[in-house]
């Protein structure tokens, strides 16, 4: 029963101390409350609680249970309540701050859903005008030859590493494209012993002439990352006729009207720098996978404006040839001399020039995720991707990263700590109705659950503002390729999702740190080491690389399609093992 009776007291107490008025007060002024708790708590508890001399509190409830009696007892001195009370505080503050988190969220979707809804509304509303061609351009005399041969031409830049599931059903819809204008595509490895290499042969040999299609071998990266390597080559190579590039990953799957719907704005407008587009991630069943479209889903809000944005994605940019040619504005300095991350690097130039970047709605794209993605390599590409973060081209952008760095790192744990608050609630209020307490004698009972009440409320509201936009989105894709089979929404297991969500928000801070503090990484089997924020150090052990990619699951070496060697139970080995040390990375 003393143990019994110690857990019952503990619990009290912690939700006590989680539902103070203070703490009420800390969820208005934020952090000024706490600097008002360790200022002014002594005087709000004494009014509140009845504290004694020593600034302790004493419950006592006396409980009859087929007549044994016995009493629950809590003390709580003043420098330990202090403490508690105060970090208390802090845990509703974080509480109310992550509703309000929830509600931008949702917010933010539900604004995003409108955007990619307007443009479903217009294509339907041309199909019905009777223009069958409304998923290629709003104006059917668009598709006249007098406009098509005055379309300008475009270079399709593919930096390819490794082949996966997925690519070839993502390469044929990048080169299938019913662009009108002259458009050539550039497929650019590493080397011909990369897999992909050999599968892009064959698949441009299936298409012999009917398609303006190479493969450009780049040789080793020596200052830069191999991706960054591989466009600049591509670049390089590109007609000299080229009036814009466009750089696409090879897990982009491409509609067959998004070059054309890309390439009509930047006529339109050409101030604009770079139009970029974003994934709508197709979760294969794994937590892991789930894990990175929950991590994708809040930054979409950035890319659905559209029209101007901030945010930037390396799978999708098309720029002015014309900008690599000239250097202008340093993009190929910038990029070449210890570039770490392509959208990163060439989103810190646009800031730093004043430069405008756009998303046009019509630019997501289904990107389906490996049939085997495990947990082991969403770490691995949440390593990734914070550790874009710690490079950096000028002071200004070395502000931004450490910005966004601190925001992402507070969210995140804020997130999570008010479902831990939540628990507290709800098991003590669970032991105080099995011990038949009435609830009038521990009122932070009925407070706490309420707490938590809305703490749900708050993640239905925003699980179905995320359900809506990957609606809306998934309406838009199909709508756009209507000659793909269709995606589903029923796939989409939203209580994966929603552990996805915890999950993803605990782990993110912890990969900050971790690549905050190690200065390098192993991607795609290379290991990248930073210095004031650019690529110092690169070094190459294809022996003990990684031999599959993350989100596609590449073969990175060996034989193109060769299937792998290990059996499951190796595999879930070496996923263990890989926790710790993370190995394998999308180009």
């Amino acid at each position: 029963m003393a143990a019994l009776g110690a857990l019952d007291s503990f619990l009290v107490s912690a939700s006590t101390a989680l539902c103070t008025p203070l703490a009420v007060f800390v969820q208005i002024q934020d952090w000024l409350g706490l600097v008002f708790s360790n200022s002014k708590s002594v005087h709000l508890k004494r009014k509140l609680f009845s504290y004694d001399e020593e600034f302790g509190i004493l419950l006592q409830f006396d409980l009859s249970s087929d007549k044994e009696e016995f009493r629950i007892s809590l003390l709580v001195r003043f420098l330990s309540g202090l403490q508690v009370v105060t970090f208390g505080s802090y845990l509703c503050g974080q509480c109310f701050r992550s509703v309000v988190r929830f509600q931008v969220l949702a917010t933010g979707w539900a604004f995003a859903a409108y955007v990619r809804n307007r443009e479903i509304r217009r294509m339907k509303n041309g199909f019905k005008a009777g223009n069958s061609f409304a998923f290629l351009c709003h104006d059917v005399n668009d598709l006249e030859h007098s406009s098509q041969i005055k379309l300008p031409r475009v270079t399709v830049v593919m930096p390819l590493k490794g082949f996966g599931e997925h690519n070839l059903q993502n390469w044929r819809s990048q080169i299938t494209s019913l662009y009108g204008g002259p458009l050539e595509f550039l497929f650019v490895v590493e080397s011909t012993e990369d897999p992909a290499y050999h599968a892009v042969c064959r698949l441009i040999s299936t298409f012999e002439d009917r398609i303006d299609a190479r493969i450009v071998v780049a040789g080793l990266s020596t200052t830069c990352s191999q991706k960054i390597h591989n466009q600049l080559v591509g670049v390089e190579n590109m007609h000299k006729d080229s009036k814009y590039v466009l750089f696409l990953d090879d897990d982009v799957r491409l509609h067959p009207g998004t070059i054309g719907a890309l390439t009509a704005e930047m006529e339109k407008n050409p101030k604009i720098f770079i139009q970029t587009g974003y994934p709508l991630d197709l979760p294969s069943g794994s937590l892991g996978s789930y894990c990175i479209y929950e991590y994708h889903m809040p930054c979409s809000i950035g890319f659905a404006t559209g029209g101007r944005t901030f945010f930037l994605w390396g799978g999708c940019m098309m720029m002015h040839a014309d900008d690599f040619r000239n250097n202008r504005y340093g993009v190929v300095s910038g990029l070449r001399d210890g570039g770490y991350s392509d959208d990163m690097t060439l989103a810190a130039l646009a800031g730093d020039h004043k430069r405008l970047i756009t998303s046009p709605p019509i630019a997501v794209f289904p990107h389906p995720l490996a049939s085997d993605l495990s947990f082991s390599r969403y770490w691995n590409y949440l390593r990734k991707q914070t550790f874009v973060l710690e490079s950096y081209i000028s002071r200004v952008n070395w502000i931004m990263n450490r910005a966004l760095f601190t925001t992402h790192f507070y969210l995140s744990w804020g997130f999570v700590m008010p479902y831990f608050m939540a628990m507290i609630h709800i098991a003590a209020a669970l032991r105080v109705g099995f011990r038949n307490v009435d609830s009038r004698d521990v009122p932070a009972t009925s407070v706490g659950l309420t707490l938590a009440a809305s703490l749900a409320v708050s993640t239905v509201v925003e699980l179905l503002s995320m359900w809506n936009l990957t609606k809306v989105e998934i309406q838009l894709c199909n709508i756009l390729s209507p000659e793909e089979p269709p995606v589903s929404l029923e796939s989409y297991n939203w209580a994966l999702i929603f552990l996805a969500m915890l999950v993803d928000n605990f782990l993110y801070p912890i990969s900050a740190v971790r690549s905050h503090f190690s200065q390098c990484i192993d991607w795609s089997g290379v290991w990248y080491h930073l210095k004031n924020g650019k690529i110092s150090k690169i070094e190459r052990n294809k022996g003990s690389g990684s031999k599959y990619s993350d989100l596609g699951g590449k073969h990175l070496y060996g034989k193109r399609g060769a299937p792998p060697k290990a059996s499951f139970l190796c595999s879930l080995g070496r996923s263990l093992a890989q926790w710790r040390q993370p190995k394998k990375f999308d180009v």
